[in-house]
């Protein structure tokens, strides 16, 4: 479905970023302290977890985490020992996670309560070589390392944006495709790539989840990202998506394309889902409505971004 070079909504790592209903939160009348209230509602919960999708190239995809951050809006170019990137959890030993089995699966990262409002990027700080390293399906006894540029020292920077909303739980899940996010150098070796992981903003935590699946491509006209997006229509008819994220294309095959996987609950009819790309320049692609099974994917196939008149 997705090929090791494209760049696409990979490895779900579950940041719960709930975009679920603004919990209002009231201070106290009268002449008491009103601080307390309004700072809880200045603050949000971020709940993180990652997935995966499976591959057949690779048997085993290790990563050993040491520490995630986040990073807000306006501070990309900071350090990662920045006081003011929030640490959302530190690893002692080190979380060693092997992605490959968490097919549908989501394992919890973290959480932490966060200042309200834009999140640029999740760093993922690594330790050094040899910790990180794969196996093929071909050779699943050898271990090939797997090179993190500046994991080590900015750590893997995964994109946003994400948002923290005031008052909530805000639900995010990495979705780390190894299929994009694993890229093979031509001499033995395997980069990773951190445009193929992807963070994928919750309504709500998922317990139990499928995934809409497609390719998004145009062969006439360049677009670097778009925004991948489902809501549910029929019943239930959404303003805001359950589930939302941005993809970056990569030139390859002789087209602009970036494969996605947007994780939602199973639905029951008469509620179905619609996925909803938009991309600079381009008219938005509206699909038609699809159903999900817990723990399949539901493919849309290629998408063919169209250039706006």
């Amino acid at each position: 479905m997705v090929r090791a070079k494209m760049s696409a909504l990979g490895v779900l790592v579950i940041l719960a970023g709930a975009l679920a209903a603004l919990i209002l939160m009231h201070g106290c009348g009268g002449g008491g302290d009103g601080g307390s209230a309004s700072t809880a509602a200045a603050t949000g919960t971020l709940k993180l977890s990652i997935t995966d999708k499976q591959s057949d190239a690779f048997d085993k995809v290790i990563i050993s985490v040491r520490e995630i951050r986040v990073v807000p809006a306006g501070r990309e170019n900071a350090p990662d020992t920045d006081p003011g990137l929030p640490v959302i959890a530190r690893f002692a030993p080190s979380r060693v996670i092997d992605v490959m089995q968490l097919q549908f699966v989501q394992q919890a990262l973290g959480e932490a309560i966060l200042p309200a409002g834009t999140y640029s990027q999740i760093r993922l700080v690594l330790d050094p070589a040899p910790a990180n390293y794969l196996t093929l399906k071909a050779d699943p006894v050898t271990q090939i390392p797997l090179t993190t540029p500046s994991g080590q020292q900015s750590g893997v920077k995964v994109l946003g944006p994400l948002e923290v909303r005031a008052g909530v739980i805000n639900a995010v899940m990495i979705d780390f495709d190894p299929n994009t996010a694993i890229v093979a150098r031509g001499n033995g070796d395997y980069n990773l790539k951190p445009t193929g992981i992807r963070v994928v903003r919750l309504s709500d935590p998922l317990t139990q989840f499928g995934s809409i699946s497609g390719n998004v491509i145009s062969t006439f006209m360049p677009w670097s990202s778009a925004t991948v997006s489902v809501k549910r229509r029929g019943s239930t008819n959404d303003n805001d998506p359950i589930a939302a994220g941005l993809i970056f294309s990569n030139y390859t095959g002789g087209a602009w394309q970036a494969p996605f996987a947007a994780f939602v609950p199973p639905n029951t009819l008469p509620v179905t889902y619609k996925a909803f790309v938009t991309a600079n320049g381009f008219q938005v692609y509206s699909s038609s409505a699809v159903s999900v099974v817990t723990g399949q994917a539901t493919d849309l196939g290629a998408i063919p971004l169209i250039p706006l008149p």
